[in-house]
């Protein structure tokens, strides 16, 4: 029977596969150039898949949308996918409705917000503080108020989907610094790979963006890191395993095999002394097609700035395994489904804890990851915010999941 959203009800925990061997041992998945892609391209490259039973073949899309149109119509079984995306196509916003559930996250952190070096100058003037989260927004409001005094036109920044953590990251570091994200600049969506040429022809004044596009605009003088995620949200969601829920309802035990490969590959991708191969495989033609340095360098948190020779190290700025990173935390999901209530993506009366209840499967994963002996947190819902429990959350502020069982 259909649930609240008009979803059929899945059952792919543990009893109901059964047990034994992979229903089918190809899987068919997408994957953005991402740094944070890596999880499945190891998964395929470093035998995970193969030790699971599986042969993971990868298909490498230029957009979100892509990935959303082929997993739509079945063409991918599954995807590297962005956390709002899985909300929305179940929800059937902004596309047609298709139920997917989000079995497994692919790590925390890794994006960035950057600005072209002329603005990033203007932002300097307005007393930009590298150790504030919320200042360079601050600044920003200063030089937006200068902007329409002299009757220029708004800045524009891009965002990589309607329904992405980039989207609400960006609009709440904006509200942060005062700004109303739809009145007082132009958001506009672009895929990943064309931020930085974008930048390059003065066509946005900014973006957010995952890794490493960050770093490659700074590294081609033509931007500067302004804030990084994990200053901005200490431990916050990124990508997701998508699975078509059709499909996950008809092959369990490959799930938890795929899961389990990726959580493995996950874990073996974290360790300092796998990064120069992970760079190396993930900067072929076939996945990133660039340098690996840029790769490594962002695996570390080594980030570039403008002046020659200058970089910032964020040691978290990008998470594939410790701290939880492939659980799928419901209080994520609930958190997406808000702020597209905050910001008129969806109705109004919209229930956060239901949708995130249905799309955010931590059951599967706890069932998948069992036989590794990984330890997984025993709750679905966490508090974010100030305090050493709780890590950075945009400056002071705290996100307390309302949900009957949080």
């Amino acid at each position: 029977m259909p649930d609240s959203l008009g979803v059929e009800e899945t059952d792919v925990t543990d009893g109901a596969d059964g047990g034994g061997a992979p229903e089918v041992t190809t899987v068919h998945a997408g994957i953005i150039p991402l740094l944070d892609c890596a999880p499945l391209v190891v998964a395929a490259e470093f035998g995970f898949a193969e030790k699971h039973g599986l042969k993971l073949e990868l298909s490498r899309e230029q957009s979100w949308a892509s990935i959303r149109d082929k997993v739509t119509i079945g063409h991918l079984d599954c995807a590297h996918m962005l956390g709002p995306m899985v909300v929305a196509s179940t929800l059937g916003v902004g596309h047609v409705r298709t139920p997917l559930i989000a079995p497994m996250a692919l790590g925390l952190n890794g994006n960035a917000i950057t600005v072209s070096t002329a603005l990033f100058e203007r932002l300097q003037e307005q007393g930009l503080d590298d150790g504030d989260a919320l200042s360079g927004a601050r600044a920003l409001k200063q030089v937006i108020e200068d902007d329409r005094k002299a009757t220029r036109p708004p800045l524009t920044f891009g965002v990589v989907f309607p329904f992405s953590t980039h989207n609400y990251e960006l609009r709440g570091w904006l509200a942060g610094g005062g700004i109303n994200p739809d009145f007082d600049v132009r958001l506009v969506v672009i895929p990943p790979p064309l931020m930085v040429a974008n930048l390059d022809q003065g066509l946005i004044d900014g973006f957010c963006v995952g890794a490493p596009w960050n770093a490659v605009a700074v590294e081609a003088g033509v931007g500067e890191i302004v804030v990084t995620k994990s200053r901005l949200w200490h431990n916050g969601p990124e990508k997701v395993l998508g699975v078509r829920q059709p499909w996950a309802e008809a092959h369990p035990r490959t799930l938890k095999a795929l899961i389990r490969a990726l959580v493995e590959a996950a874990r073996w991708t974290e360790q300092p002394e796998n990064r120069g191969a992970v760079a190396e495989t993930l900067a072929d033609r076939a996945y990133l097609d660039m340098d690996s340095g840029v790769l490594m360098r962002n695996m570390a948190g080594t980030l570039p700035r403008s002046l020659p020779g200058s970089t910032v190290k964020d040691p978290d700025f990008i998470t594939f395994f410790r701290d939880h990173a492939t659980f799928p935390w419901r209080s994520h999901a609930a958190w997406f489904t808000e702020q597209m209530i905050r910001w008129r993506q969806i109705d109004q009366d919209t229930d956060p804890c239901a949708v995130a209840e249905r799309v955010y499967r931590p059951d599967i994963y706890r069932d998948a990851v069992r036989p590794l002996e990984i330890s997984a947190p025993a709750t679905d819902w966490k508090s974010e915010g100030t305090g050493p429990d709780h890590g950075r959350f945009f400056g002071n502020a705290v996100y307390e999941p309302n949900c009957p069982d949080a």
